[in-house]
């Protein structure tokens, strides 16, 4: 379980009072989908909540998306805002990655979270509300999922390394199957059939967002992390409103 609370400490806000040993951080990534898990949960009660308040749907589905957000410590959205930054950039490599590392967001990037949230929300409101908590409890789980397996298969751009680092010594197929299982049991149980389908879905761009990645900066970074996990969580959720019309 220390490498559980050190998933949960490194990918979210939720409170853990200990310390870590790097090698223990490392190691960790198996645990990403399970601490998705209770970030969807955390999220999902939140959203619950203002329904027995019987607020509007749609000021319920804004609460579930940004308590998403807020529980993740709006990591991954920075990655968006970043990735957005530098890919469209059109700049070369190298000056893609140094506004990468920009604390500062501009256009792109300000377009790129709002896209984000825009998608999951109104993918939200488009869902029954019986639906839709179980949405916000899986969606988080395939994105740190897939930030597992895109360590696991992709190269790091940045030869000087980064914050991602710390985990590409522990990548291992043997990872990317369990936490593949893991997705795969969270498909069946959230969305049924449907879910199956989102899984899919969100494989395919995750996929071709890494094929992006790769020829755009030969790799991927702690920021390209990021931004595939929220597209993801985009894919899943909107895939789950198909046929919803």
């Amino acid at each position: 379980m220390k490498q559980f609370f050190a998933a949960l400490q490194f990918l979210s806000v939720l409170p853990v009072y200990q310390q870590f040993e790097a090698d223990d951080v490392g190691r960790s990534q198996v645990w990403f989908p399970a601490v998705g898990l209770v970030i969807g949960v955390c999220a999902a009660m939140v959203y619950g909540v203002t329904l027995l308040l019987e607020m509007p749907v749609l000021i319920s589905g804004l609460a579930g998306v940004m308590a998403l957000a807020v529980f993740s410590g709006f990591f991954h959205l920075d990655g968006v805002a970043d990735t957005a930054d530098g890919f469209f950039s059109s700049r070369t490599r190298e000056q893609m990655l140094d506004i990468m590392r920009d604390s500062r967001i501009g256009t792109m990037g300000a377009i790129g979270i709002f896209s984000v949230l825009t998608f999951k929300w109104a993918a939200l409101v488009s869902l029954p509300t019986d639906l839709g908590w179980r949405i916000l409890v899986f969606a988080p789980i395939v994105g740190r999922a897939g930030q597992v397996v895109t360590m696991t298969y992709m190269p790091y751009a940045r030869s000087e390394g980064g914050l991602a680092s710390v985990f590409l010594s522990h990548c291992s197929k043997q990872t990317v199957l369990k936490v593949i299982l893991f997705c795969l049991t969270a498909a069946v149980i959230f969305g049924g059939v449907k879910g199956l389908l989102a899984l899919f879905v969100a494989g395919a761009f995750g996929v071709l967002f890494n094929f992006w990645c790769l020829r755009k900066i030969n790799g991927m970074t702690g920021d390209t992390l990021g931004a595939v996990s929220e597209g993801l969580e985009v894919m899943v959720m909107c895939s789950m409103c198909i046929g919803m019309g």
